[in-house]
C-alpha cells in the first residue's frame, strides 16, 4: 500500500474511533442527551431557534430522525415550540431555560475533557491540529 493510502487508512480508522468515543462520552456526560440530541440542542441555541425541517436540512438527517430527537428533547423539558411571529402556521423550536443550562453544563464538561486530553500538547501542536481540523471540515463542506 502506498504511503498516502496508508495515511488515509489511518485517518479513517482514527476518525471512526473518535466518533465512537464522542458518542460514549456524550452518554457519560448526560445519559439522556445523545450526541445527536446535544448537537441539535446546540444548533437551536446557536441559531436562537429554528424549524425542525431546517435542522434536518442542515445536518442532512431524515425528518423522522429529527422528529424523534426533538420529541425526546421536549419530554426532557429541554426544547419548546413557539409559533413563528411572521408565519403563524410555522412552529420554531427553541431551547428552554432548562435546556440552555443543561447545554452549558455539558459543553463545559466537554471542553474540560478536551483540555485534559490535550494538556501535554504544546501550543504549536494545538495550533497545527486546530488548523488541520478546520481545513478538513472546510473540504467536507465543499465536497459534501
Amino acid at each position: 500500500m502506498a504511503r498516502r493510502d496508508e495515511s488515509v487508512e489511518t485517518i479513517q480508522q482514527e476518525m471512526t474511533a473518535f466518533a465512537r468515543r464522542a458518542r460514549a462520552t456524550a452518554a457519560r456526560m448526560h445519559p439522556e442527551l445523545s450526541l445527536v440530541s446535544y448537537t441539535l440542542l446546540a444548533h437551536l441555541d446557536d441559531q436562537k431557534g429554528c424549524r425542525a425541517t431546517d435542522l434536518a436540512a442542515h445536518y442532512l438527517l431524515d425528518k423522522s430522525t429529527v422528529s424523534r430527537q426533538i420529541s425526546a428533547l421536549e419530554k426532557l423539558g429541554f426544547v419548546e415550540r413557539r409559533v413563528d411571529p411572521d408565519d403563524h402556521r410555522v412552529q420554531v423550536l427553541h431551547p428552554t431555560a432548562k435546556g440552555a443550562q443543561t447545554l452549558a453544563n455539558v459543553t463545559a464538561s466537554r471542553r474540560q475533557a478536551f483540555h485534559e486530553r490535550l494538556a501535554d500538547w504544546d501550543e504549536e501542536d494545538l495550533d497545527r491540529f486546530a488548523s488541520y481540523l478546520l481545513r478538513y471540515n472546510a473540504a467536507q463542506e465543499r465536497h459534501g
